[in-house]
């Protein structure tokens, strides 16, 4: 169930490290009387909108196709308007991560800072993403530099160059950019990582409900698979970070962009059915992203036949 109003402790817990935290829960907006709440199942697979024959499989597997597509595109990128046509024609919407910087090239891309982008090096190239995307006319829900509480990508504060509130800057400078197009069908989604012990305390990088349609995490069940890690339930994956979205953006929806489980460690079927369970009692989550690609570890729906069809039975079932 939702968590109560109030002040609560919470403990998180990374390897050996252990840490209390307090904070203010907010409840979530209430769905309004009479009104039935189906979480939208999503899905991310290696070759993203274009891999029809990838999401062909997904949906069979599933029981049902997904009517959210997860896409990437770095700053190298033009607006990919033939993949959001793609996903249009599958009845679907895109949730298109736009990342600031060139593939591969690590933390360390200078040409990529968070100072540089809210000085507006890349003007014109934001303007020309804000066009294609106004012309284009459908709804779009963008991330942009999503994980930004982590320390794995060039546009976390504390990597490359960049300093406390240089996040907030950059996120607005795009935001303004792209909407001085014109563009009004773009959903903008703001997407940390789920807290974690040492990650950036989540209230200095909130770019503030005018910039923000929707709020999102990303978090997995990493199951003992690291060195050091340890099977951790839906409720502990998610359950500090929707906290704290509640409290940083009361009355925003909630996004899962990301989600999946490992196989090591314990039961990742009856994970899949718990973390159904968990989010279908939170009124304000309204979509679940799977990541179905195997690479940290085998995250895919079908890792198993019994994940496979533990899915299925959840996503047939939900609330």
């Amino acid at each position: 169930m939702p968590a109560a109003a109030g002040t609560v402790t919470v403990t998180a817990t990374a390897g050996n490290a252990v840490a209390t935290a307090r904070f203010t829960v907010v409840e979530p907006a209430p769905v309004p009387s009479g009104t039935a709440k189906a979480i939208r199942f999503g899905v991310g697979t290696n070759g993203g909108p274009a891999a029809g024959a990838e999401l062909d499989e997904v949906t069979a597997l599933a029981g049902e196709a997904p009517s959210i597509v997860l896409s990437y595109k770095d700053f190298n990128q033009p607006a990919p308007i033939a993949e959001l046509d793609a996903v249009r024609a599958r009845g679907a919407e895109t949730l298109l991560t736009w990342e600031p910087w060139t593939w591969g090239g690590g933390t360390a891309q200078p040409a990529y800072s968070l100072d540089r982008i809210a000085a507006g090096d890349f003007d014109a190239y934001l303007r020309e993403w804000g066009t294609a995307l106004g012309r284009w006319g459908q709804p779009v829900y963008l991330r942009f530099a999503h994980e930004m509480n982590g320390n794995w990508y060039p546009w976390a504060e504390g990597v490359n160059g960049n300093g406390t509130g240089d996040y907030v800057a950059a996120y607005q400078h795009v935001h303004d950019v792209v909407a001085s197009t014109g563009a009004t069908n773009i959903s903008w989604v703001w997407n940390p990582n789920v807290p974690y012990w040492g990650s950036v305390p989540l209230d200095g990088l909130y770019p503030g409900s005018g910039y923000v349609d929707a709020v999102a995490l990303d978090g997995y069940n990493w199951g003992t698979s690291p060195s050091g890690g340890s099977w951790q339930e839906p409720e502990a994956v998610f359950g500090e970070g929707i906290a704290q979205l509640r409290w940083l953006a009361p009355g925003k929806p909630v996004l899962i962009a990301e989600t999946a489980s490992s196989e090591v460690g314990g039961s990742k079927p009856q994970w899949i059915t718990n973390l159904f369970g968990y989010l279908s009692a939170q009124p304000d989550v309204v979509a679940l992203v799977w990541f179905h690609i195997a690479k940290e570890a085998d995250w895919r729906i079908n890792s198993t036949a019994a994940s496979a069809d533990a899915f299925a039975a959840a996503l047939a079932t939900r609330r």
